[in-house]
């Protein structure tokens, strides 16, 4: 379990973190004759070999490597502007099949993981997952709904709707794993007297709309990654 639970948090760390928006257009672009994908696909077995932290997993690592490369390839091969979030999915998808085939191989091999620190590789897989991965997740999936006419006034400071994201998903991971459950509606009421006054003077019914689903959306993925992660620490 904590193999795969390893491999999760370093593609996390290689998809969303350690991958600047400029090797994601390059790809997209030259495909296959992209630097980038190599050197992406490579990003990602280096980091999994370090946090598998074995000399033995090297193989593993150049297996995910190449595994990772041909599902990035096919998606740039048959990805279309149109059906960009259909492919994202997949490819993600494709990813984690790919990652628990891997965990179960290389555990196969006959080694024993009985870690003290189990329970933190999956604290930090959860706190790195509710972040920026999670704000990639949540863009791509209500990207349909993005109002054309979206309001982008000045007197908003940069970035701060995928901060505010942020924090308030890391917040309920902490409310959850404290067992502070009623703290998460004073979270989701306060948020919700914040941003009513800004929504009913803009009077768009699709913003509001798009900023509704965009906010149950992430209460809900982290109330959902919080109740697993306290499920599996239970399980150590």
């Amino acid at each position: 379990m904590i193999v795969f639970i390893k491999l999760i948090l370093a593609h996390l760390i290689g998809d969303f973190i350690l991958q600047p928006n400029a090797w994601v257009a390059d790809k997209e672009k030259k495909k296959q004759q992209s630097i980038y994908l190599y050197l992406h696909a490579a990003v990602h077995g280096i980091i999994a070999w370090i946090l598998i932290g074995n000399a033995m997993f090297a193989g593993f690592a150049l297996l995910l490597i190449v595994v990772h490369g041909f599902i990035d390839y096919v998606k740039l091969y048959f990805q279309k502007s149109k059906n960009k979030r259909t492919w994202f999915i997949i490819d993600q998808i494709a990813h984690i099949v790919s990652l628990a085939i891997i965990a179960l191989l290389y555990e196969n091999k006959g080694l024993e993981f009985q870690e003290f620190s189990n329970g933190f590789w999956v604290v930090i897989t959860a706190v790195v997952f509710v972040s920026k991965p999670c704000s990639i997740i949540i863009k791509t999936i209500i990207s349909i709904w993005t109002p054309e006419n979206k309001n982008t006034t000045d007197d908003s400071l940069a970035n701060a709707g995928n901060f505010i994201g942020i924090l308030e998903r890391l917040l309920i991971l902490c409310f959850i794993l404290t067992h502070h459950f009623e703290a998460i509606g004073f979270l989701l009421a306060a948020k919700s007297i914040f941003r009513f006054g800004d929504l009913k003077e803009a009077k768009d019914r699709k913003l509001t709309e798009y900023v509704l689903i965009g906010s149950l959306l992430s209460f809900g993925i982290a109330i959902c990654i919080g109740l697993l992660t306290e499920l599996v620490l239970q399980s150590f």
